[in-house]
């Protein structure tokens, strides 16, 4: 069963002086695909401009604005309303030889390599494959996503955004963006194309309707194996009805939610807002 979700996801930058420019994208707005809609989208921006509307080289929406106007404070307000994606039934799968084969290699040959947050690393090679052993590949993706949720511990502060997942293995934790990396180097390391997806998660299995929720922004992984399966390392749940999806792509570099550069002194106060509210 589907759901229906209000998202409200507010950002905003402080700055002691004055910033003189900015230039901004945001991954913001959900798309309607694979059975999610979008209903209603909105992006506002304080001061007020007037983005750029596009669709990047992965599918996801963007919004390109510039500030040029000296400003102290930057809010950047996304709202959405999505009819969410019922679970997908597994895929019937495909072989081992099929998945080495010269075309699926071609076609997936992004989602098979290192990207800037998933590291190739020789002992996942080698766990990767006795992961595979006597498993189908639909199988092994989903042994993969296991054992990474049993090994790792959810642990804010052991990372930061820019971790990657060596060092998130390293640590031995981190958060769901750590969860996702470390499976994805899995994955492909087994040789299963894999790619990273940025959205939100209702945090409650037995939301009342109209009830608003703190929430924040989510990240899971989706497998290929004769057809895309979803996966969340983090809860191990179901990738369903909860999820609202923003954003696929390599790693967490394709889809940052905001990003950009500026000209100006440092941040001094940055905070970010997620709220969430079942509507049906």
């Amino acid at each position: 069963m589907s759901w229906r979700i209000a998202i409200r996801h507010r950002t905003g930058y402080k700055y002691a002086e004055p910033v003189r420019a900015s230039y901004n994208e945001a991954r913001l707005t959900p798309p309607s695909v694979d059975g999610q809609r979008l209903l209603q989208a909105a992006l506002m921006v304080t001061p007020a401009v007037r983005p750029f509307h596009y669709v990047d080289y992965w599918g996801t929406a963007v919004d390109s604005f510039d500030v040029h106007v000296p400003h102290t404070e930057l809010v950047v307000l996304a709202t959405s309303t999505v009819e969410t994606a019922q679970s997908r039934p597994i895929p019937s799968g495909v072989s081992w030889s099929e998945l080495a084969g010269p075309a699926v290699q071609d076609r997936f040959a992004e989602y098979l390599t290192a990207s800037s947050y998933v590291t190739a690393e020789p002992e996942l090679t080698e766990l990767g494959r006795s992961l595979r052993a006597e498993s189908t590949p639909v199988q092994a993706g989903f042994r993969i996503v296991e054992r990474i949720h049993e090994t790792l511990r959810y642990e804010r502060g052991t990372t930061h955004v820019r971790t990657s997942s060596a060092l998130a293995r390293a640590a031995g934790g981190g958060v769901c963006q750590d969860f996702a990396h470390v499976t994805l180097a899995l994955l492909r390391a087994a040789g299963l194309p894999a790619r990273y997806v940025s959205g939100y998660l209702h945090p409650a299995a037995e939301a009342g309707i109209g009830e608003m929720t703190t929430g924040e922004s989510h990240a899971w992984v989706e497998f290929w194996a004769g057809g895309w399966a979803a996966a969340d390392p983090t809860s191990l749940a179901e990738v369903g009805s909860r999820h609202v999806l923003l954003a696929r792509g390599r790693d967490y570099a394709d889809v940052r939610p905001l990003s950009g550069i500026y000209s100006g002194p440092a941040v001094e106060h940055l905070a970010v807002t997620v709220e969430v509210t079942r509507l049906g």
